[in-house]
């Protein structure tokens, strides 16, 4: 490549511009790194405004010249989604990339769980995709492209996750009915169902899970934030809908009719054993954008 060709590539990467939800930690602060070496312009949100500003300092530290601009906000307040997605294109212009990585867990049974704490899975994990899109999606244009960071969990439901895996089935439907909303317009959308990722909100799910859930999860392989990241970036430069990242997840998704009555009978086999089930197991609110270490 000449020289006026690489000037052509750094102007496009300096001009480019990228949006990341969840982007203080895990997934998001990995996809907000990944999508840096492309993109000189990233926008990352989140609620914690101190971890906001840590992750900035990352990403330029990781990719020098990276422009960054933090967004404190609440992905469940629609309003004020509004306000900070509109400044965050005021800023820093309209995107080519959005990735919708926030998410919280709370571990529980159904009847276990507050009235409160199912509305919260859905408000963070379904509705906080929601509010996000119809905010930035006036500003999208041909080649744009949404990436949505679902969980096996909405492929198959494990028990312990009443207050979260419907969030994520919910999630499921709302892309698959995008895709074909946007084709139209030429704007792409992937849909990423990573496994148990190494991200602060498992680790203290890890410390948290009941002994039938910890059981249910026990030997699957684990995928580092970094890999997920990738393997989303990819698909959504490629133009794929689906990515299922590890072999397990693939396994899941393609095996999911034959899956489903055997992992069943296993999780009822499991609550049967007194000593690995109660009557009402449940854990403390998990955010991974707010409580858990960067």
């Amino acid at each position: 490549m000449g020289a006026r060709g690489a000037s052509a590539v750094d102007d496009h990467r300096r001009r480019a511009v990228a949006l990341v939800t969840g982007g203080s930690s895990g997934i998001g602060l990995a996809a907000a790194i990944a999508l840096a070496r492309g993109h000189g312009r990233i926008g990352i949100l989140a609620r914690d405004p101190v971890r906001l500003q840590a992750a900035a300092a990352r990403i330029r530290e990781v990719v020098p010249g990276t422009e960054v601009r933090a967004y404190p906000v609440d992905v469940a307040d629609a309003a004020a989604v509004a306000r900070a997605v509109g400044q965050a294109v005021a800023e820093l212009g309209p995107p080519r990339r959005v990735v919708l990585s926030a998410g919280s867990v709370e571990l529980g049974e159904t009847a276990a769980l507050s009235e409160a704490a199912h509305r919260r899975g859905m408000e963070v994990n379904y509705f906080g995709c929601l509010w996000v899109l119809r905010a930035v999606l006036p500003h999208l244009s041909a080649g744009a492209a949404v990436g949505l960071v679902g969980s096996a969990g909405g492929v198959i439901g494990i028990y312990g996750y009443a207050g979260y895996a419907p969030a994520k089935f919910a999630l499921r439907g709302l892309a698959e009915i995008l895709r074909v909303e946007l084709a139209g317009r030429g704007i792409g959308v992937t849909l990423c169902l990573p496994p148990d990722t190494e991200t602060p909100m498992l680790w203290r799910e890890d410390r948290l899970r009941s002994p039938v859930t910890a059981r249910m999860a026990a030997g699957a392989p684990r995928m580092t934030a970094e890999a997920v990241a990738r393997a989303l970036i990819r698909g959504m430069d490629r133009g794929r809908f689906l990515v299922l990242p590890s072999l397990s997840v693939r396994l899941m998704w393609w095996l999911a009719p034959l899956l489903l009555p055997v992992l069943q009978r296993r999780q009822r086999r499991l609550l049967q054993d007194p000593a690995l089930a109660s009557a009402h197991v449940f854990a403390d609110h998990m955010d991974e954008h707010r409580q858990d270490p960067p």
